[in-house]
């Protein structure tokens, strides 16, 4: 990646150059704004190019409540949106002064992925720029990420969040400020080193400038060059006929048998590939609760991964998803001979039919004696009896005899 340097001029003329490059689509742009020179030079970008680009920016605020103030920052930028005709979606968190960088970076994230979908963006833009890329290689450098780990930031992250700014130094962007005359927010915090990222910004880094030549390049070529590596991985995915690979619903799955053939190398590497691919990022250790899984091959055993997903084998293929975090209804007696509502996702229909004399298997429908009927979540020990048998089964075989995933 070439890293650019220019006047305010030159700036948005090589700003308008990259984002056709990354072919982000028209429409609404949810753009991330902190109120920090960096989101605001990114916002005015966004907008002196819009017609050209065929975008709507958005201004997306996160107000995470840690800082005294925040609350005049969010008016502020509310203001400076409103003068300049740019609609405004803003969030209080509240997370309070005790909550760290990755408390606050996940809630913000999880709220701008939320207001994407309900405003019917196609794109986040975010304001991470070469520097704030440097910053990242080193940190992930000291907490002994693997490669795909040292690659940093993408430009396009899951389809959706666009980072049109990591080619661009912070002094180019600065600059820009200064000669656009942008009003700005420094936030205290950048320049506190009790934060990890700004105490490698302000202590660590400037040590390292004065002891090796060139470190910022170093790092940067460092991060591209596990990039193409990580990319690479990425590929090979889709040359393994044999793992069978299904994505649905936010879930990826591949064929166990293949990958407990593999060496342990091997295997790690791809199921890291997997895991980024569904959208959950692994480490060494999570990683190894995986190769344990396969390795053990009892279906219906798991692997909590972190962040709300998990690693199942299942039937003889591993599945990567996340969790659903919604609550169990509460049991619902049916009532009357005819009637129909809904019970958690789903909507139920009843009436009085004759079961046939041979059931075929249907997805959604099923023939119950006529008493009355609780609908609720399956329990350990729950057993039913065949209408056309005898005897009781217990529902979780007829699970398993159904290839039903837990």
């Amino acid at each position: 990646m070439k890293l650019v340097s220019f006047r305010a001029m030159d700036l948005l003329a090589e700003f308008q150059a990259h984002l056709s490059t990354l072919r982000v689509p028209s429409g609404r742009a949810l753009v991330a704004v902190s109120g920090g020179p960096d989101s605001v030079v990114l916002l005015d970008l966004l907008l002196r190019c819009a017609d050209r680009h065929g975008l709507e920016p958005i201004a997306g605020h996160v107000d995470h409540g840690i800082h005294p103030e925040s609350a005049r920052v969010a008016a502020w930028l509310r203001d400076y949106a409103a003068e300049r005709g740019i609609p405004w979606e803003s969030v209080t968190l509240g997370l309070g002064a005790g909550a760290g960088e990755t408390e606050a970076r996940a809630a913000r994230y999880a709220w701008l992925a939320r207001t994407r979908l309900r405003l019917g963006a196609a794109t986040v833009f975010a304001a991470h720029h070469a520097d704030d890329q440097i910053e990242t290689v080193l940190m992930r450098t000291l907490a002994g990420s693997g490669p795909a780990g040292l690659a940093g930031m993408r430009e396009v992250s899951g389809g959706w969040l666009v980072r049109p700014l990591l080619r661009f130094r912070r002094e180019a962007l600065l600059r820009y400020v200064r000669e656009r005359g942008l009003e700005v927010w420094i936030d205290p915090a950048n320049a506190d080193p009790v934060h990890l990222r700004s105490w490698i910004r302000v202590e660590l880094l400037p040590f390292l400038r004065r002891r090796v030549a060139a470190v910022d390049d170093r790092l940067l070529r460092a991060g591209r060059q596990a990039a193409r590596h990580r990319e690479a991985w990425d590929a090979v995915l889709d040359r393994l006929p044999e793992l069978d690979l299904r994505a649905q619903d936010g879930a990826i799955s591949v064929a166990g048998a293949p990958l407990a053939s593999y060496d342990s190398a091997l295997a790690e590497s791809v199921i890291m590939a997997l895991a980024r691919r569904a959208g959950c990022p692994l480490g060494p250790s999570r990683t190894a609760r995986v190769l344990s899984l396969i390795a053990r091959g009892t279906s219906g055993f798991r692997a909590p991964l972190g962040a709300g997903w998990r690693a199942e084998l299942s039937f003889g293929r591993l599945r990567i998803a996340r969790v659903a975090a919604s609550p169990r209804s509460a049991p619902w007696t049916l009532g009357g001979e005819a009637g129909e509502g809904s019970w958690g996702r789903w909507r139920l229909r009843w009436r009085p039919e004759r079961a046939p004399e041979r059931q075929e298997r249907a997805a959604f429908v099923a023939w119950f004696t006529p008493d009355a009927l609780l609908v609720r979540g399956w329990s350990p020990g729950d057993r039913v009896r065949p209408l056309a048998g005898a005897g009781r089964r217990l529902v979780v075989r007829c699970f398993q005899d159904a290839r039903v995933p837990r």
